[in-house]
């Protein structure tokens, strides 16, 4: 056999089809990381470091039944998105206030590490579409893909909210804007629908980080002050009706699993 062959057997589309549901579903469990991860660190009593490491492990076991999943399962892969979220907002935490790295190192670093994994994905398989999730070494640079946007993400969020002053609910307005008009030029053809999806995808990100700040964050940090329980569960409670509904209706379910673009 090929010493290749294993990273290059063919499985079935292993995510789902890009819809209203998946977006709605990928703001919410934006805004249940961003919730969540402050949720967790401040009640599992592991400190910011031991509940990332806590994290990571459940996010290997998820990801390890991802994997073995034949084909795409709302529940597998919506979990993974979920605790990947988590995870991307307790690794950026963590180089800020245990380490002390500044937010604009922090962007700066994730974004060219997003870079690199999107050059290093189209030299090895010639495309980023998700359309072509359908090997095991595609579905491994898709989620080093997603585990970057959330890390860029809730860095960039941070950076405009906190560090710049623009405040959790216009920074939410100013992502929403810039996504809005990704959606618009996409409509014109002026944006290919690879570049669109992954422009969009790392934006909300930011956008859910920031809604997530505002409803829990004190009011004289410019927040709701709703705190971390409540929003989490209700955010938590939408993407589990979302992923049933579409376990059932099979909505999302990618109809071709060639190799296209």
């Amino acid at each position: 056999m090929h010493p290749r062959a294993s990273a290059l057997v063919r499985v079935a589309s292993k995510v789902p089809e890009v819809t209203v549901f998946f977006w709605v579903i990928k703001v919410l469990a934006t805004t249940v990381g961003e919730t969540a991860a402050d949720l967790l660190n401040f009640n599992l009593g592991l400190g910011l470091g031991g509940t990332t490491l806590a994290m990571f492990a459940v996010l290997a076991g998820a990801l390890g039944l991802q994997y073995r999943a034949p084909y795409y399962i709302p529940w597998r892969y919506w979990l993974v998105v979920v605790l990947v979220s988590i995870a991307g907002t307790l690794i950026t935490d963590n180089l800020t206030d245990s380490f002390g790295v500044p937010l604009e190192v922090t962007t700066a670093g994730f974004a060219v590490a997003l870079a690199v994994v999107f050059v290093w994905w189209y030299r090895s398989e010639r495309t980023l579409s998700i359309h072509s999730i359908t090997t095991r070494r595609r579905e491994t640079f898709y989620w080093a893909a997603i585990l970057f946007t959330f890390a860029l993400g809730t860095a960039a969020g941070d950076l405009l909210a906190e560090r710049l002053g623009l405040g959790y609910l216009l920074s939410a307005a100013l992502f929403a804007t810039v996504i809005a008009f990704i959606g618009l030029f996409y409509g014109l053809r002026v944006f290919g629908g690879v570049f669109a999806f992954w422009a969009a995808y790392v934006l909300t990100r930011p956008l859910g980080a920031s809604l997530g700040d505002w409803v829990a964050q004190p009011s004289d940090s410019g927040g709701l002050n709703l705190g971390t329980v409540g929003p989490s569960a209700v955010c938590l409670l939408a993407v589990v009706v979302l992923v049933a509904y579409l376990t059932l209706s099979r909505r999302d379910e990618i109809l071709d699993d060639g190799f296209g673009a």
